[in-house]
């Protein structure tokens, strides 16, 4: 049992997120940064789509009533177990009636907490990923509160004990990041000018920024007619151009419909250092092909491999 002492600013259940309901209205949900929830995953020896903790800018109190492994990384929120303090990307032990404290966060912006056997909370359309928006999923579709109790699963075969993640594959927080964008689709209702003013002027997040989406505020990119459009499909990534000229990037809690034509998508792989970014944060975007999208696809996935293998070593 882990009972919630404190709830921290923006607390939730995340795994993989809800796929295949996007046609009925309900967003994918899950981690905003899938690097970081699958690392903290494979260190406490779960599977990668486990259920884990979500904690945005100041992280949560836990109380554990029996001792646990546990894993932790993102941002680094400064953890301590029962006042000492614990390393960021690592697995430990949280003792019987242990206290386990995130503060604030001093780089990056999420953290995320592993149990090992997952934090065990109903399967709602095979995911239990909190969408707070749809009040769908998670500990009943909320943010945890103070008084949350929350269990963890079966611990499964999976070999895991106290270790670090090796430093080459810890990832650097900033508030300057370099995001790779593939064009499309409703690219050509942009001039050739403007989409390379897109590329050459870095953006600001402004305080419009949470699960649902950042809006960026920078260069207008304005089309060449209307910036609307028939509505149509909207996917994780999705770079909107709204009438007033300026991007907004679609994230896990977005609408799965949208009127304002899509200059392009973040490529996935790069979604994760988004979620990483806060409000007054600076990003610039290069355009990369389908076939570059690709291949960053699949060094990503030969990464969690070799991170995998490493850990059980």
């Amino acid at each position: 049992m882990i009972t919630v002492i404190q709830q921290g600013f923006f607390t939730t259940v995340q795994d993989e997120g809800r796929w295949g309901y996007q046609a009925y209205g309900l967003p994918i949900a899950g981690v905003m940064d899938r690097y970081a929830g699958r690392i903290v995953n494979l260190l406490a020896g779960n599977e990668v789509q486990a259920a884990v903790l979500e904690m945005t800018s100041w992280g949560a109190v836990l109380k554990f009533d029996e001792e646990r492994l546990v894993a932790v990384g993102g941002a680094d929120m400064r953890v301590t177990v029962n006042g000492v303090a614990a390393p960021n990307w690592s697995a430990f032990l949280v003792p019987r009636n242990g206290e386990l404290r995130f503060g604030e966060a001093v780089t990056g912006y999420r953290a995320y907490l592993a149990v090992q056997g997952g934090i065990d909370v109903p399967l709602v359309l095979g995911s239990r990923s909190t969408c707070v928006k749809a009040g769908v999923g998670g500990y009943e579709g909320r943010t945890l509160r103070q008084g949350d109790v929350l269990y963890a699963g079966q611990a499964g075969a999976g070999a895991a004990r106290p270790q670090s993640l090796a430093g080459e594959y810890i990832p650097s927080y900033g508030d300057k990041v370099l995001i790779r964008v593939m064009l499309g689709p409703q690219q050509d209702m942009f001039s050739e000018e403007a989409i390379a003013t897109f590329f050459a002027k870095p953006y600001t997040i402004t305080k419009q920024a949470d699960r649902v989406g950042y809006r960026l505020t920078g260069s207008r990119i304005l089309p060449v007619g209307k910036a609307d459009i028939i509505s149509d499909a909207v996917y994780q990534g999705s770079i909107q151009i709204a009438s007033h000229g300026m991007p907004f990037i679609m994230l896990a809690d977005h609408q799965t419909t949208g009127g304002f034509a899509k200059l392009g998508y973040v490529i996935r792989n790069d979604l994760s250092k988004v979620a990483q970014t806060k409000t007054g944060d600076s990003i610039r975007f290069c355009c990369v092909s389908e076939t570059e999208a690709i291949a960053a696809l699949h060094a990503e996935q030969q990464l969690y491999q070799a991170i995998a293998t490493a850990l059980k070593a």
